[in-house]
């Protein structure tokens, strides 16, 4: 059985290499960064994980996860998203007080129990913040790619997810009656720094900074 510092580490080294694209790794001193944690300290838990053979790591190279390791991550992964959609759905929980909840909840072992809340929240691919909950043999839904920063004057698109699951930005998009599947139309793309004026759904024309809009995940 895996401690909980090491399901955090296989957790957040998923995300990482699902966010770094077809490269599939994580350079230490990110994942230290993601985690809050020294370089040093994160380099020895890795060591761990690989006499584990739940990651590929060489000293001073990327690291990635091994078949067994995904599959691991996988699992802590599914736990955790549900659990936030279990949270959100029945608890009346807000999106921005949720993860905290969950990163406790997602270390209950039973199997079981996870199989009957996926059954009682009836199979949810995606959780509160958009983010697509692993299926019971591992599959994940397709990740949503495109940024409203990649979006055109003119142009508009829904939100399927949001990047930065922060407190605060979930408190802000809260403000600003931003949810996911809100509606965003761009206005106009800044030349000088790349802000955005937008339109949420039938609302007032606002300004938003070039790392707000690189931090909503849209379908146009």
């Amino acid at each position: 059985m895996l401690s909980y510092t090491e399901e955090n580490y296989l957790k957040g080294l998923l995300k990482l290499c699902h966010q770094n694209g077809e490269k599939n790794e994580a350079g230490t001193n990110e994942i230290a960064a993601y985690l809050g944690v020294k370089p040093a300290t994160a380099t020895d838990m890795f060591k761990k994980l690989k006499e584990k053979k739940l990651v590929d790591y060489e000293r001073y190279g990327k690291i990635s996860l091994t078949e067994m390791g995904t599959q691991k991550a996988m699992v802590v992964v599914r736990k955790h998203r549900l659990w936030e959609t279990f949270l959100y759905e029945k608890l009346d929980f807000s999106w921005d007080e949720v993860h905290e909840v969950a990163e406790q909840l997602e270390h209950i072992q039973s199997a079981k129990l996870v199989d009957k809340l996926d059954a009682f929240l009836n199979f949810p691919e995606f959780d509160p913040h958009g983010d697509p909950i692993p299926t019971a043999n591992g599959e994940m839904p397709e990740l949503f790619t495109t940024t409203l920063a990649e979006l055109n004057t003119g142009e508009s698109g829904l939100v399927m997810a949001v990047k930065d699951t922060s407190t605060s930005f979930l408190q802000y998009l809260q403000k600003l009656g931003v949810n996911i599947g809100t509606r965003i139309n761009v206005l106009e793309i800044i030349d000088f720094d790349g802000s955005l004026s937008i339109r949420i759904e039938d609302g007032d024309a606002r300004s938003v900074s070039t790392k707000f809009a690189e931090s909503l995940f849209v379908r146009k």
